[in-house]
């Protein structure tokens, strides 16, 4: 799981907060509706006035990510969370799970555990994640397998002293991961056999499961209808909306001006390409395909680049690359980079586990936000910024006049909306992904504290 904007993963049930009315209202610069706090950018070790665990015994979790170079376990400020799930463990073509990064790097998980423990919060190790699932299917599909996985799980725990193992698959029984992910029909009742054998090595170790929105399939590649003999073996699952299957963390979209007549020659704000899907027969029965699909949409975009300068240009893309000349996912698109204009310190181009290239996403940090000027040090809209808030679906937009984006966040309110459904719905608690993306904490405050006042 590879996502940059922090948001709420809800426990047992996902987000789907009504709102009384559905409207976008404008949000003045500056304007701070709950107190909020400051700070410095990733890196930082500062710690604001936090409102602690006061979530009457809820999970208060977020994912750390051992990869970031200038967000290590030295900037972890631990105060309010009762476990944080390190992130990570990868499966492996020798059906071991492995840690990422060595012992003696400053994110190791030796180092990790420590600091955990130092500020009892419960450390968590998590195995998987979207580039981290690839051999999943293959390491459970056998009883010798799942014995060599089971070995290398126990041996984690009892080298590093984890108290807890998520895992976050992506996805069992469903080709709808990386492309060179290991998958087969029985992935959903191995992976049962695999956490039932597990759980009789660590009976005292907490067991967990991120799970996406729709039931893991069953053997007929359908969503299963019955998984409660997971919930003999697993204390929590944490539901993460937004990401199963095709579904992109973060959209851009253009303007605040679609629920009104749309003059094109007066906003030229951007236009956004959704084609379903190039060189595919996965769109309608009816749509016309080429195998030069994906090559032609390149030269297209050049072409009209000339002809509007001045206007971005963008596309939706489903989570495979679009198919190539052969049929299979295009192995470099890096051409389609030019179209993302707009982007954080930690949204990089680059290969994916199947040695893909894949170009940035375009996702946005809360800090990355503020380092590109769009938003305050304390959350709010910054001066010369347009803000507006969707109350159906509780987000806030931020859009930048220079260069024509608007971008869709979490802010204070939507996690202050999120905090009081989770109370409200009697939700097992929350958890961040990730921890480094947040700003001082503004986020976080503003969970804790809406959990804490509707409990």
């Amino acid at each position: 799981m590879k996502f940059a904007l922090p948001i709420v993963s809800l426990l047992v049930l996902p987000f789907a907060a009504a709102a009384p009315t559905c409207s976008l209202r404008s949000v003045s610069s500056g304007v701070v509706t709950t107190p909020t706090s400051t700070g410095s950018a990733p890196g930082s070790t500062s710690t604001p006035a936090n409102p602690g665990n006061t979530t009457s015994g809820s999970i208060s979790m977020a994912w750390f990510a051992n990869w970031h170079t200038d967000y290590t376990v030295a900037n972890i400020s631990w105060k309010g969370y009762n476990r944080v799930a390190y992130f990570g463990a990868i499966t492996s073509a020798s059906g071991a799970a492995v840690i990422t990064v060595g012992d003696n790097e400053p994110s190791g998980p030796a180092t990790f555990v420590a600091a955990a423990k130092q500020n009892n919060v419960l450390p968590v190790v998590t195995v998987g994640g979207w580039d981290g699932s690839v051999y999943f299917s293959s390491s459970f599909a056998t009883s010798g397998n799942r014995t060599t996985f089971i070995n290398s799980i126990v041996s984690m725990v009892n080298t590093y002293g984890f108290q807890g193992v998520e895992f976050d698959w992506e996805y069992p029984g469903s080709t709808n991961g990386l492309s060179c992910n290991t998958e087969s029909p029985q992935d959903t009742a191995n992976f049962l056999s695999m956490l039932q054998d597990l759980k009789q090595q660590l009976p005292n170790v907490s067991l967990s499961a991120a799970v996406p929105v729709k039931p893991w399939n069953d053997a007929t590649g359908n969503p299963s209808t019955d998984l409660t003999s997971f919930a003999q073996v697993l204390d929590y699952v944490v539901t993460v909306g937004g990401w199963d299957g095709s579904v992109q963390l973060l959209v851009f979209f253009w303007p605040p001006h679609f629920r009104q007549p749309y003059n094109f020659r007066q906003f030229h704000q951007g236009v956004e390409f959704d084609r379903e899907h190039p060189g595919s027969t996965n769109g309608l029965s009816c749509n016309t395909e080429l195998p030069q699909d994906t090559a032609n949409f390149p030269s297209m975009l050049q072409e009209l680049k000339q002809q509007l300068p001045n206007v971005s240009l963008s596309a939706a893309i489903p989570v495979k690359p679009w198919n190539d000349a052969t049929g299979n996912p295009s192995t470099d698109l890096t051409s389609f980079a030019q179209v993302l204009d707009y982007l954080d310190g930690w949204n990089a181009a680059g290969p994916d586990a199947c040695g893909i290239s894949q170009p940035p996403s375009g996702d946005f940090n809360l800090w990355g936000l503020i380092s590109a000027g769009s938003l305050n040090e304390d959350g709010t809209v910054a001066s010369g910024m347009t803000g507006s808030y969707d109350e159906c679906s509780q987000t806030p937009y931020v859009s930048n006049p220079n260069i024509q984006v608007m971008v869709a966040y979490d802010n204070v309110q939507s996690f202050t909306a999120k905090g009081s459904f989770i109370s409200q719905q009697a939700l097992a608690g929350f958890a961040l992904w990730e921890m480094g993306g947040d700003y001082s904490n503004i986020l976080f405050n503003a969970i804790t504290s809406a959990v804490a006042r509707s409990s």
